[in-house]
């Protein structure tokens, strides 16, 4: 093969990865501009100093707050998830959030306790990262297909996957979502001192991005769940393995 036959083949090569690239831009793009199908009005909410100023799914009509604690109800068959095959998809969940500038670092956690129940499957209390309907991510405290009680990751880029973590004795745990702007991370404790990490992932969200709290019970029942020590801070952890 002469010089000239290798040079042009090198030059499609490259041709072709740079549309490749320039694609999965396009389509990362595509999907952080899609405007929510999902109902998201206006609220006033403030909670241990987090300002929540957005309700999706008339969510704010279902918070109390008294102290240090408030409760969240979510009536039987609510849920968020963009199922692979279509089957399971819900997207009537109640969620409150607050605006937050994720050009900069921020860091947002809270103690959960799940209104868990003996046939609530799939009940938990939620921290959600929010951009549209196709563009999400929760960290759950869950009761799974066999009544245990677990953390689960939920991340959504069109659909969602759906990622089972460790079981949890205990009727409440310490949930935390983490940014350093390139980074976004999630992290579970018991005692809201010694982390372990969930997962991480590239943070593609735009720059206008919401942070909530939601409880969700897709099967059978109702949930109520309770959040209290919530904190939204702008900085990240100084380690994200750590989750400290």
């Amino acid at each position: 093969m002469n010089k000239s036959i290798i040079v042009a083949v090198g030059l499609m090569f490259a041709l072709a990865s740079c549309q490749h690239t320039q694609q999965q831009k396009s389509d990362i793009t595509s999907t952080t501009e899609t405007v929510s199908k999902m109902e998201l009005a206006d609220c006033d909410i403030n909670f241990e100093g987090v300002k929540f100023t957005k309700a999706l799914n008339g969510g704010d009509s279902l918070v109390q707050v008294l102290d240090s604690i408030l409760t969240f109800s979510c009536s039987e068959g609510r849920d968020i998830f963009n199922d692979p095959n279509g089957k399971l998809s819900n997207h009537t969940i109640p969620a409150i959030l607050a605006e937050v500038d994720n050009s900069k670092p921020f860091t947002f956690s809270a103690k959960v306790r799940p209104g868990f129940t003996s046939d609530g499957t799939y009940n938990a209390a939620d921290l959600l990262v929010f951009a549209n309907d196709s563009l999400y991510q929760k960290l759950c405290f869950e009761q799974d297909e066999r009544g245990n009680h677990r953390v689960v990751s939920v991340r959504t880029v069109g659909t969602s996957d759906d990622n089972n973590h460790d079981v949890i004795s205990e009727d409440s745990v310490y949930l935390k979502i983490s940014s350093d702007t390139e980074t976004i991370a999630s992290y579970y404790s018991i005692d809201g001192k010694e982390w372990y990490m969930v997962r991480l992932y590239k943070n593609s969200y735009p720059a206008n991005l919401l942070l909530g709290i939601a409880s969700q019970a897709p099967v059978k029942g109702e949930c109520t769940s309770v959040f209290s020590d919530m904190v939204l801070s702008q900085d990240n952890v100084s380690d994200f393995r750590m989750g400290e």
